[in-house]
């Protein structure tokens, strides 16, 4: 006799069950299982998943869920006292799908319980499952269900009325369900259960509640119900982890049949019905493609959707092409025959739909993503802008007709309006047929970590001392069981903590699991009716409906999804052209400027890329200026070599680009695909190009190969490699030592050579955007600060570059901002929405008030602007920001104090100016009241200046409190936050700058720890003092003390931390450090004069430290050592830095 687990919860169920859907499947496999169900608690998340994986494992996968089922109706939003005075507004009830029908109908169940029933929990109710029980098995679930809740409270009538209400719904497909944990409750149960079992004349089974696989999992299972509580709790000495279980005793795992059977040996008939249970389920998912019906237009002829798709690609390719050669309408022949035979026109119809619409709304569409480019039907539709003929982009690596796989078009919109594009495809299929798609937050080795940390009550420093040593490789945080096998970590695998060895268990149990759900940023499912007719849905009343199976799970389930990104660089190059027509009158179609355009060439050769899309990095500009690109054909291999793997063929391109290294082909036939870059295999359409031309193949079959090379597997290249040789033998008379050679060099760059549809899409884009730089630098990078605004590095960044291209960047202007950053000739403007504490609304009263004419003055602009949205708050933000430095020879200390006189005077003013001797004289006019005099008060110190704009601004604009000691700054800080290298973590570093948060707390053994917020002109880090080292430092950590740091530093990503050993004040750091000078010479710039006076300087300063200098040439640098000895002084220092500016000194330094 064999046991089936009927009551199974996974990772799904979140932060309730400590096992994934595999976990599950493997140990019922381990024991012989034959079927399994997965009932998690409200959902179907895992449902897809459990089935294909199941089957996949020879396991009868039962569907089910543990619903929540409302004690009165599903709308009602409150609680309802038991007999115990216990409240609850739910039962939970265990249903299982036994036919289609079922499924059809759970899936409903749970998307209505979600839509329509979702009060803490997604409830659905008595009435619902009247309406759709039909398929459906329910048995009555644990001590929570509809029978035991009222039962185990004393309430016999309602446990039987449920009870009576469930066998009349359910019929034979109603069974009471038994459980024994050995809690007195189970006990409980166990004496009422088979009585309501015998009078309604229903069977009972037994199952386990199974909430994790091992039964020693119980206790991480325990971390992993605890994660969401307070940490307080975690640290009371009366909460214990390992005895305090939730779930009160560590019985909830995956118990063998023999384990079933020996517990329940006294019910050998529910031990049997569960596979009277898991027989009578006979379910199939439905993974057929489900295409939204496209209306095909009255006016046109087509009498089917492919007939259609063709009408539109004739009428694009006309559009695109002067001339249709039979190259052109061969391929597009062929890719509408493929197109038609998988059954896709509907889908390109859809896309080419939304995308027109989206364009007509004017929102801006990117030029194409991924291998969608390549198709020349994408062209002619106007989905996307790249010619994929012109720039030898393959159909076969969008569609291949020999591997049937859904197209997978992703678009990019503005990210401003992305939305109204998503509303018009619910206006255009309906609203319940539209939805997003579910995403999950999961506990990554960092993340699990501190969150079970947290629940141990380990200290938050401690546990950062782990994380931060993780590494990030390409995106993804290094597993637990890798981390801790690093030199660095090492130690924690031998340490004799026990809370340290508890805090690695635990965490190894739960990692990977779903902490939480979220949406996809992108993702949008359209189907052929409401959604929850094909896939359950999810919604809380803080989100949109969106699916309840994740992204892959819905491709598989035959369901059309479609990526709707949201792309700022889009965003940034409409605000753009909206700034240069009303700047210049030009109205720039940016689809039609000049590729070829020297000027945009020209700043790509230059490196001067800061905020060019994909192109901005620093190792990208070093490449580009060794590069000198000067097509768009470079361009595009540079976005796909610069990334890991192929990165390394960069030098290799840029030789033979400049013929510095000759190019050579092991074969002729080769020369004509690798050409354009340099005889480098650079894209995978070259490697499917090279397996067609030199070994026969079909382009599809090409493509099948080139998968294949990607997957490693050594019998699998075996057999590839034996076929390409006498494929090259047959075709191109290759013999097998060459074909081999050839082979082994396509199978290295096949493993990382890039899509080149994408990185084509992507340079076009990046080009666009360099051209407006290029010709419109203002404009271009004021709308780049706009999109930058929550990001301070970034704006500092861009106000750098704005100098370096003659550009001012000036405080925000009453009488000249916008609610954004605007240009104007060689000026960029704050915008007045960027200040803190000026609303949107504010700002609308002021552009409404200086329409009429410009503000005179700040009593001026008070006496106009409405009082209801411009307040006395508003103002003093308006003035810590400088915004009213340009109406007047005032400063910042008098504006301020002439707020409130200010107030005063618009009040008296917008009153009318009143007195009793209107009504005498009603028809004369009164003078307007004269504007009171400016506060004589004194100029705010320059730091105090600087703090208050900071405060409003987020950063520092009209100077920086570390400008006057710029060179010193740079001279001591051998770390650049503003170009961060990772390959410095771990090392000793020191840094100079200003100290911003200071944070302090306790450590566990009650000694004072700091951490200090220190910032550079761009970028910041945080520096970290132990007790020792706060203990020795604490006088010198004052808020906006310049400060220089040593320690070893921490990289992660953007994230910098210094472990500080010493602290220096500039003072102390000059006497320790400064050895001398090395000063930039540019005899363009620098005239005799300077040099001589230097000279004589010098001489004048005697002293033993060096000098050097670093003349610029045009053939080069020349660097020489003076024999000159100067005496180094901050008096020196000066002198030098104002004769020869502060980018071209340096203060020499020892180390």
């Amino acid at each position: 006799m064999s046991f089936v687990h009927l009551h199974n919860h996974t990772h799904y169920s979140l932060l309730d069950a400590a096992c994934t859907p595999q976990q599950l499947i493997d140990a019922a496999a381990a024991d012989g299982q034959k079927a399994l169900a997965i009932t998690d608690h409200g959902v179907m998340f895992g449902c897809f998943e459990f089935y294909k994986k199941a089957k996949k494992a020879g396991i009868k996968p039962i569907i089910g869920c543990e619903v929540y089922v409302a004690v009165g109706k599903r709308t009602d939003k409150e609680r309802i006292a038991d007999a115990t005075g216990k409240k609850r507004n739910y039962y939970h009830l265990v249903l299982i799908a036994k036919n289609d029908t079922g499924y059809r109908n759970l899936v409903k169940l749970t998307s209505i319980a979600h839509t329509e029933g979702f009060y803490y929990k997604p409830r659905i109710d008595w009435d619902l499952l009247k309406q759709y029980h039909e398929g459906l098995i329910a048995t009555s679930a644990c001590l929570s269900g509809p029978i035991n809740a009222p039962m185990l409270a004393g309430d016999v009538e309602t446990a039987w009325a449920n009870a009576r209400l469930l066998k009349d719904i359910f019929g034979e497909d109603f069974y009471v369900e038994l459980q024994d944990h050995g809690l007195p409750q189970d006990r409980h149960v166990k004496e009422f259960a088979p009585v309501f079992a015998r009078e309604l004349g229903v069977k009972m089974i037994v199952t386990n509640d199974v909430h994790y696989v091992k039964p020693e999992h119980a206790v991480a299972h325990n971390v992993l119900l605890n994660i969401n509580k307070d940490a307080a709790s975690a640290r009371s000495e009366s909460f214990d982890v390992r005895r305090d279980l939730r779930y009160g005793v560590p019985k909830y795992y995956l118990a063998s049949q023999a384990e079933m059977k020996d517990v329940f040996r006294d019910y050998p008939d529910a031990i049997e019905t569960t596979n009277e249970i898991a027989d009578k389920v006979e379910l199939t998912i439905p993974t057929q493609l489900q295409m939204p019906q496209f209306p095909i237009p009255a006016e046109s002829d087509a009498t089917t959707l492919e007939d259609y798709l063709e009408e539109l690609t004739m009428r694009g390719l006309e559009r695109r092409y002067a001339t249709l050669t039979s190259d052109i309408l061969d391929r597009a022949s062929f890719e509408l025959s493929v197109i038609r035979k998988m059954g896709y026109a509907g889908y390109f119809l859809i896309v080419q739909d939304f995308i027109r619409a989206a364009r007509d709304m004017g929102v801006s569409v990117g030029p194409g993503r991924g291998s969608a480019a390549g198709s020349l039907v994408a062209y002619a539709l106007g989905i996307t802008n790249i010619d994929p003929l012109k720039y030898d982009l393959l159909f076969e690596r969008f569609l291949n007709p020999d591997r049937v796989s859904m197209p997978d078009i992703d678009v990019d919109f503005s990210d401003d309006k992305r939305e109204r594009v998503i509303e018009y495809v619910k206006q255009k299929y309906g609203a319940d047929s539209v939805a997003q798609i579910i995403t999950f937050g999961t506990l990554s080795s960092r993340a699990v970590l501190k969150d079970v940390g947290r629940v141990l009550g380990i200290d938050l420093s401690t546990i950062n001392g782990i994380t931060d040593k993780i590494p990030v490789v390409m995106g993804k945080v290094t597993p637990l069981k890798e981390a801790i096998d690093l030199p660095e970590l090492r130690w924690i695998k031998d340490t004799d903590d026990q809370r340290i060895r508890d805090l690695i268990d635990y965490s190894m149990v739960l990692e990977g699991f779903a902490r939480n759900s979220s949406l996809h940023a992108a993702g949008v499912v359209i189907a052929p009716g409401p959604i929850s007719d094909f896939v359950p849905v999810y919604k809380t009343p803080q989100t949109e409906p969106a699916t309840q199976f994740n992204m892959k799970d819905l491709e598989e389930a035959g369901l059309l999804k479609m990526d709707f990104l949201g792309l700022r660089t889009l965003s940034i190059i409409d605000n753009t052209l909206e700034m240069i027509k009303r700047n210049h009158g030009n109205d720039i179609i940016i689809d039609e400027i000049d590729f070829s355009d020297s000027k945009t060439y020209e700043l790509f050769s230059k490196g001067q890329t800061l905020a060019i899309f994909q192109f901005e990095s620093e190792p990208m500009q070093n490449a580009l200026r060794q590069l000198q690109p000067t097509n768009l054909e470079d361009l595009i291999a540079m976005n796909a070599l610069y990334r890991p793997g192929p990165m390394s063929n960069i030098p290799d391109f840029i030789e033979r680009k400049h013929g510095r290294k000759e190019i050579q082909y092991l074969h002729p036939k080769m020369e004509p695909i690798l050409n354009r870059t340099y005889g480098i295999i650079v894209y995978q359409e070259q490697v499917m190009q090279l397996v067609q031309v030199l070994a026969g193949f079909t382009l599809a079959q090409a493509d099948l190969m080139r998968r294949a090379m990607g997957k490693k597997d050594d019998k699998l290249m075996a057999e590839q490699r034996a076929t390409f040789v006498e494929g090259a033998r047959s075709t191109s008379d290759i013999v097998e030592s060459l074909a081999v050679e050839i082979f082994d060099l396509i199978q290295k760059f096949a493993s990382y050579g890039f899509n080149k549809s994408h990185s084509a899409a992507y340079a076009y884009l990046a080009y666009q955007t360099a051209w407006l730089k290029a010709h419109y630098p203002a404009e271009f990078l004021a709308a780049n600060m706009t999109a930058e605004l929550n990001d301070q590095s970034k704006i500092v960044s861009l106000m750098d570059e704005a100098k370096r291209f003659g550009i001012t960047v000036v405080a925000p202007d009453v009488n000249r901002s916008m609610a954004t950053f605007t240009a104007d000739k060689n000026m960029i403007y704050f915008g007045l929405a960027g200040i803190k504490g000026v609303g949107i609304s504010a700002v609308e009263a002021v552009i409404d008030a200086r329409n009429e004419s410009p503000f005179r003055s700040l009593f001026d602009f008070a006496a106009r602007v409405d009082q209801r949205a411009v307040n006395k708050r508003v103002l003093e933000a308006l003035v810590f920001a400088g915004a009213f430095d340009a109406t007047g020879n005032y400063h910042r200390g008098q504006l301020f104090s002439a707020i409130e006189p200010a107030l005063e005077y618009a009040r008296k003013v917008q009153g009318g100016g009143s007195t009793s001797m209107d009504s005498l004289f009603g028809d004369i006019e009164i003078a307007k009241p004269s504007e009171p005099p400016m506060p004589t008060v004194d100029p705010w110190p320059e730091r105090e200046r600087l703090k208050r704009e900071r405060e409003v601004l987020s950063f520092y604009i009209s100077g920086h409190p570390l400008q006057e000691h710029s060179v010193t700054v740079r001279s001591f800080s051998t770390l650049d936050l503003s170009r961060i290298d990772a390959s410095r973590s771990g090392q000793n570093v020191r840094l100079a700058g200003i100290v911003g948060d200071i944070r302090t707390r306790l450590d566990k053994r009650e000694n004072t720890i700091a951490f200090i917020k220190v910032e550079q002109f761009v970028g910041s880090c945080e520096c970290v003092f132990w007790s020792d080292k706060y203990k020795q430092f604490a006088e010198l950590l004052k808020p906006d003390a310049i400060l220089v740091f040593s320690g070893k530093c921490e990289i992660n990503g953007d994230t910098v931390k210094i472990y500080v050993e010493d602290c220096l004040t500039l003072d102390q750091a000059e006497k320790k450090y400064a050895k001398g000078y090395v000063v930039r010479v540019l005899p363009d710039v620098h005239t005799p004069d300077t040099i001589a006076n230097f000279r004589k300087r010098c001489q004048d300063s005697e002293g033993s430290d060096v000098l050097q200098f670093v003349v610029a040439k045009p053939e080069g640098r020349v660097n020489y050592t003076s024999m000159v000895r100067v005496k180094y002084s901050s008096a020196l220092t000066k002198w030098i830095t104002e004769a020869f500016g502060d980018t071209n000194v340096i203060i020499h330094t020892e180390n």
